[in-house]
């Protein structure tokens, strides 16, 4: 059952996957077109869930559950990422490789693997305080409150001296 992301509560399970370039505006309309009919018709069990979701920055796609009725089961999960391994494919871009860092660059976004990250850090091109995208969140708050955060804030931390 598909729901606005704004409108579904805080205690919502995200997943955010990030790409390994921007998208364009033709290709943001396609994923939410595509991201919507998904989440119209998934379900666990043979029971609808209530979910939304939102593209930010024309780079992250965020999927969001509540789980209050009905929670995602083994099954529905693996759809979802199905799904997602479709959207890569058709759309040409990496959705799945957690192994990459986002951050903010000046006002630019950035995306790096996480050895390019690490040598950045030893080199002092990034900081504790270059905002990184925390895409291990795992709620809706903690998406709104601990997503955008200076690197000593999240995992990155332990990459800089």
């Amino acid at each position: 059952m598909l729901r606005p992301f704004s409108e579904l509560p805080d205690h919502s399970r995200v997943w955010i996957y990030q790409s390994n370039r921007k998208f364009s505006d033709q290709e943001v309309i396609l994923i939410k077109n595509q991201v919507d009919l998904f989440l119209s018709n998934w379900t666990a069990h043979g029971a609808d869930l209530e979910a939304g979701a939102e593209v930010r920055y024309n780079r992250f796609i965020v999927l969001g559950l509540n789980q209050e009725n009905a929670s995602a089961s083994g099954c529905s999960i693996d759809a979802s990422v199905r799904f997602v391994q479709e959207l890569q494919e058709q759309l040409g871009v990496d959705l799945l490789d957690k192994m990459n860092v986002t951050f903010y660059s000046g006002a630019y976004i950035a995306h790096k693997t996480l050895l390019e990250f690490r040598k950045m850090a030893k080199n002092k091109s990034v900081s504790k305080d270059t905002i990184v995208f925390n895409n291990l969140v795992n709620t809706k708050k903690d998406y709104i409150e601990h997503w955008e955060v200076p690197a000593f804030e999240s995992w990155h931390n332990r990459f800089l001296s």
